[in-house]
């Protein structure tokens, strides 16, 4: 009876490590190249699950009935410190509606504290992807793997659930480190995983007027910045353009803070109209969304660049046309466009609170690379310190 006993365990081992070792084999293989995205046909191509890569304003709406979104981001960890910006620039704003203002964090794992992404969402703003790692350098994004990019983004989706315990379906959209997309490849891990959007992918052509979100059904006509860019049909993802300001020398910059020639970086006044200056580009063109795109360090080092932002933030929270939105918001009002007026009579969003048992973590071991971190959370502390290939530090 015992031989029969180590049999039967023995071959129960056996298999798991053929399962194991055939699933790791499964996620690290690469996926099959897709067939080229076809020319887009309007005809076929429907809102709400589909549309062409356009500056035309969804829903044929004319500029003055089309809501103007606004998108303000900020990428990377939340911490102890940073969180006292967010909470001076943005708590407590409301768009002229009387709606909250909305803002949306692509956060990054190495170092966040997520209690902090638990209070960040409990104030109604979007939490979204950054990547666990965010590793160097800025070329291995642009050749990671189908797998490697699944550990990195989708699973950060779980990580982030678990430990910020907000829910897993309210996490939608991704920004890949360092704006370097992979082509095909996070699309296909996002179509695979149910997410909505991806905001890394600038562009310097459709500016004036600038580029409305669409699906990768078929080619976009989006000029690719930083290669190399999707070339499949990829349905279900959408990409919501990163359109990029103008500096004062009319370059363009994807971001606030990658502008090179900018005004006195202690001149607020001239701050205010730069902004003011990019903002009017969308606001009095074709409407598509206006992205405030910058990173936390830019406003806390430079406080007159701060007060501008504040100034320019109060400014379209006045005006009755401006909505100052998470980002996944745009893509459920292009989605089913609607006048500004039915849009401004349309109910407050609502989001249920999420508690956060917070646990305090020291000296949690890491294995990638032997160090130890300081964790707090609003889950049990992990065992390891979690990681890609161990989210939940198991």
């Amino acid at each position: 009876m015992k031989l029969l006993w180590c049999v039967l365990v023995l071959a129960a081992l056996v298999l798991a490590e053929e399962n194991e070792g055939s699933s790791e084999s499964s996620e690290s293989q690469e996926v099959p190249e897709l067939p080229l995205a076809e020319e887009c046909d309007e005809e076929l191509c429907k809102l709400p699950d589909c549309r062409c890569s356009s500056t035309e304003i969804p829903g044929g709406l004319l500029p003055r009935d089309t809501p103007q979104f606004v998108t303000v981001t900020f990428d990377d960890g939340v911490n102890v410190i940073n969180i006292n910006t967010y909470r001076e620039v943005l708590d407590g704003r409301q768009n002229s509606n009387g709606c909250p203002a909305g803002a949306t964090f692509y956060v990054s794992h190495e170092y966040t504290n997520y209690r902090i992404v638990n209070e960040l969402y409990n104030n109604g703003y979007e939490i979204a992807l950054h990547s666990i790692s965010h590793k160097i350098p800025q070329d291995w994004w642009a050749t990671a793997t189908y797998g490697e990019l699944k550990e990195e983004i989708a699973d950060q989706r779980t990580q982030m659930a678990h430990f910020a315990n907000i829910p897993f379906e309210s996490i939608n959209g991704v920004r890949l480190p360092f704006l370097q997309l992979a082509g095909n490849t996070s699309f296909q891990v996002m179509a695979d995983h149910d997410l909505l959007y991806d905001c890394s992918w600038p562009t310097n052509t459709f500016t004036d007027p600038g580029l409305w979100p669409y699906t990768l059904d078929y080619a976009s006509e989006q000029d690719c910045m930083i290669p190399p860019c999707p070339t499949a049909s990829i349905p279900k993802p959408w990409v919501l353009p990163m359109v990029s300001w103008k500096d004062l020398n009319d370059f363009p910059c994807a971001m606030a803070d990658s502008c090179f020639y900018t005004p006195d970086m202690e001149d607020e006044e001239a701050w205010f109209q730069f902004i003011v200056s990019n903002f009017e580009r969308h606001y009095l063109g074709n409407r598509a969304p206006f992205g405030f795109y910058v990173h936390e360090w830019y406003l806390s080092a430079n406080p007159a660049v701060k007060s501008a932002f504040i100034r320019f933030l109060n400014l379209i929270n006045s005006l009755p046309d401006v909505f100052m939105v998470n980002s996944s918001e745009v893509i459920d009002w292009v989605k089913n466009p609607v006048p500004v007026t039915e849009y401004r009579a349309k109910p407050c969003r609502t989001w249920s609170a999420a508690a956060c048992p917070v646990s305090l973590c020291g000296n949690v071991p890491s294995e990638h690379n032997q160090m130890t971190y300081w964790l707090e959370a609003c889950n049990v502390c992990p065992r390891v310190y979690p990681w890609t290939g161990n989210p939940l530090g198991l």
